[in-house]
């Protein structure tokens, strides 16, 4: 049974555009995969814990080979649980709405918590790091208000946003990565039609790749 993470990135419940679209690719890839099992990750409410400098060092020493303290092994026993819930699903997907170019902070919270050596990626001091996950598919849908990759830049923004998640996903080693965006979401003569057509456009992809 294929496993699904989607990871919702928004704050904005039922008025986010990223979610809605991201749903309805989900919505498609349920009707054609009705064995897919599906965990859903909303960071707004999940209780995720701060990457304080007990759980840096606790990193370090990882990387370092170095033993944890009572108080380290503690604290990297629980990121290793939240890791878990992450590199046990076969295929992700994910509603990240662009923040000042970048990605919410939410998101970034739980990049850090999770992107672990020896969880996620390897270093090697002669080649660098390399990716642990292997054969995992992700799916990231992408809104913006004024950007979009047609419009100049920085006038209208600079994406930082697709470029961090794709980065972070390949030294993972999660490199079947699919785009879906909708961009933008205000500057638009017809933003209720772009909207529906985004969605008609995620759900198309779930079918025809899914």
């Amino acid at each position: 049974m294929t496993r699904l993470l989607f990871v919702k990135a928004s704050p904005r419940d039922a008025a986010s555009r990223s979610v809605a679209v991201a749903q309805s690719y989900l919505d498609a890839l349920r009707a054609a995969q009705p064995e897919l099992e599906v965990d859903t990750i909303d960071l707004w409410e999940e209780n995720l814990p701060q990457f304080d400098g007990n759980r840096a060092n606790a990193k370090l020493a990882i990387i370092t080979g170095q033993t944890h303290s009572d108080t380290q092994k503690t604290v990297w026993d629980e990121i290793v649980a939240i890791a878990a819930r992450f590199t046990s699903a076969d295929r992700y997907l994910f509603a990240v709405p662009m923040w000042n170019g970048g990605i919410p902070y939410r998101l970034k919270q739980y990049i850090d918590i999770i992107h672990q050596p020896g969880l996620t990626f390897g270093l090697d001091p002669q080649t660098g790091y390399f990716g642990l996950l292997k054969n995992k598919r992700a799916t990231l849908v992408y809104t913006s208000g004024a950007f979009s990759v047609e419009a100049p830049a920085p006038a209208f923004g600079v994406d930082h946003h697709s470029t961090c998640m794709k980065d972070w996903l390949a030294q993972a080693g999660v490199t079947d990565v699919e785009e879906i965006r909708y961009q933008p979401t205000l500057l638009s003569v017809d933003p209720e039609g772009d909207f529906a057509r985004a969605k008609q456009v995620a759900a198309a992809r779930a079918t025809a790749f899914g």
